[in-house]
């Protein structure tokens, strides 16, 4: 392959990631700081004057790195010891020395834009850990819960659409399937919107049905292998049937709250379909990026749908909870996804992580940071191959449902991004276009 496009970097005043930087990090962290006054009579009550000096800790450390980011100092080593400090560590002595020949200095605005994010939500996390003993604190834990209670009506709607689904699903001709499957993978991408680091402490809830305005959105679906994915998952199952061999799909996590939701049910699905026979999910093992998944996530969203009065919550929270105790889904958290490499790296940096994503029939990426992730966030042509932008990183055949809120895409026919950008000159970052985007080909092993 030729030399690779350069990483996106906020360096460029009025650039988005610039003003990502300017504009929504401190924000981000200012919550942060909010959140910890709010429940210092808890860390009170629970860990008496300990918990007071830990909430000052806390708040005194993100306060600095608050002031550091916004006058772009360089970037620090990390002084915690949690399991990942060593390879952050490294990353940074590797970045210096690059940066060294290249005569730029490692700073939050003149550095690769998706290692300076990274490496912000790292900061928090160790301004907790380094606070005893309130180190297991979710910062942002107050915010998703919001999001999945503001969107109720959105949630009891998916749930009723998905019982009664599942009640005739043995007996509905494969199009009638189909219809349903490409309505819940359309419900998963638009439920992607719901991304409160792109939104700092606003609850984005999804208050309608989102069943109802799904034929309007399809025009804003740029790359569209629901067809693909079908076909996959369809013939395996007919294989399956015939040899009793397992089909694993995975998913790869972006936001709770609502979006949450809409991957469960989706996996639901799957699974009372027989499209699939267990299901991964790879969540975060710490908190990050303001709303993504962690098992603390899972488990109270779980809990609330079991506790919930409407039927088909409750339903969904049972059935959910013993697919999780029978193994049918596995909930994994590598502490991969929150270092911050590209994902063509994965086979060097975590090859634990690779072999096991390679025993999957289909892997789902989830969201803007994933996508990112998966090229690289480098700045590649808009009709380059989405196979070719992967550079290299094939575990299995996967999709990325994301909506588009980065300048990062490939893939893309000839004319098409300059016809979107005649309509919405910034439908690069505004999160009202989709992509559901296949890699891979049909798995007929």
């Amino acid at each position: 392959m030729e030399e690779l496009p350069p990483q996106l970097t906020a360096q460029e005043e009025g650039s988005h990631p610039y003003l990502v930087m300017k504009d929504q990090k401190p924000p981000i962290i200012t919550k942060a700081i909010d959140a910890l006054h709010r429940h210092k009579d808890e860390f009170f009550k629970k860990y008496g004057e300990e918990g007071t000096e830990a909430e000052k800790k806390a708040i005194s450390l993100l306060s600095k790195l608050r002031n550091e980011l916004q006058t772009d100092k360089p970037l620090l080593p990390l002084h915690d010891d949690w399991v990942d400090t060593d390879i952050w560590n490294q990353y940074l002595e590797d970045q210096v020395s690059l940066s060294d020949e290249n005569d730029k200095k490692i700073s939050w605005f003149q550095s690769p834009w998706l290692y300076v994010e990274c490496y912000l939500y790292r900061r928090i996390h160790e301004a907790l850990v380094l606070s005893s003993p309130i180190s297991d604190f979710d910062v942002f834990k107050d915010s998703k819960d919001q999001n999945f209670l503001e969107s109720q009506g959105a949630i009891e709607a998916l749930c009723l659409y998905l019982q009664e689904s599942k009640r005739t699903i043995e007996v509905v001709d494969e199009n009638i399937q189909k219809d349903e499957f490409c309505k819940l993978l359309q419900i998963m991408l638009w439920g992607n919107k719901c991304d409160l680091a792109v939104v700092p402490g606003q609850s984005i809830p999804q208050t309608s049905s989102p069943l109802t305005i799904l034929e309007g959105l399809k025009p804003f679906i740029l790359v569209n292998n629901m067809d693909t994915l079908w076909s996959l998952l369809l013939n395996k199952r007919k294989m399956s049937q015939e040899n009793f061999s397992v089909t694993r799909v995975d998913f790869i996590l972006d936001n709770a709250g609502f979006e949450l939701v809409t991957d469960l049910v989706m996996a639901d699905f799957l699974i009372a379909s027989n499209l699939a026979t267990e299901i991964h999910f790879h969540g975060k093992c710490i908190p990050w990026f303001v709303s993504d998944t962690n098992i603390k996530d899972v488990n109270w969203l779980i809990t609330q749908l079991k506790a919930a009065e409407n039927t088909y919550l409750s339903t969904c929270g049972l059935i959910w909870e013993d697919y999780l105790k029978n193994k049918t889904w596995v909930y994994q958290d590598h502490m991969f996804w929150t270092l911050p490499f590209e994902y063509c790296a994965m086979p060097h940096i975590a090859p634990d992580l690779y072999a096991d994503l390679q025993k999957s029939n289909l892997i789902l990426f989830k969201g803007d940071l994933n996508y990112r992730k998966l090229l690289g966030d480098r700045k590649w042509g808009l009709t380059i191959p989405f196979h070719e932008a992967l550079n290299g990183f094939h575990p299995a055949p996967l999709c990325s449902i994301r909506t588009v809120k980065t300048q990062v895409q490939a893939g893309l026919a000839p004319g098409q991004g300059e016809q979107v950008a005649d309509s919405n000159p910034e439908w690069m970052t505004s999160g009202n276009y989709g992509i559901l985007q296949f890699d891979g080909g049909l798995d007929l092993a």
